[in-house]
């Protein structure tokens, strides 16, 4: 089981090309994005005024194991019984730096992937030429 998770986890990597297709996009594209406005969003801006948006993009992770007569929700049956429960939290900081209101860079962090959905949506690019 665990030779197949990581091997799932092997095939998604983070492609130059998705990167790439952010650089001089108007921020107004993020805005938009179907992906990014489903995640919750943090931004700060720097004294030099370039502005970091983070969508972090995060879900939680439990594990439980027992021995015969418990159960995940420590409710104990016998009194040899134990549980034993972990909990973590898998994100993917989707990071842009903007500047005068286009993206400057796209620096994902954390446990994450990209492909053609996290690029700007053709939605995005036909409403700019009406």
């Amino acid at each position: 089981m665990i030779a197949i998770t990581l091997s799932a986890c092997t095939t998604r990597t983070i492609r130059k090309q998705d990167l790439d297709s952010w650089v001089g996009v108007s921020v107004e594209a993020l805005d938009m994005h179907s992906f990014f406005i489903t995640v919750p969003m943090y931004r700060t801006v720097t004294e030099s005024g370039i502005e970091v948006r983070n969508y972090a993009d995060g879900f939680e992770v439990s594990s439980c194991f027992g021995a015969p007569g418990a159960n995940p929700w420590g409710n104990y049956i016998s009194a040899g019984a134990f549980s034993n429960c972990t909990n973590n939290r898998v994100v993917c900081n989707n990071i842009f730096y903007i500047k005068d209101g286009l993206v400057i860079e796209y620096a994902p962090t954390g446990i994450c992937y990209t492909d053609e959905t996290f690029q700007p949506e053709p939605r995005y690019l036909r409403l700019i030429e009406k």
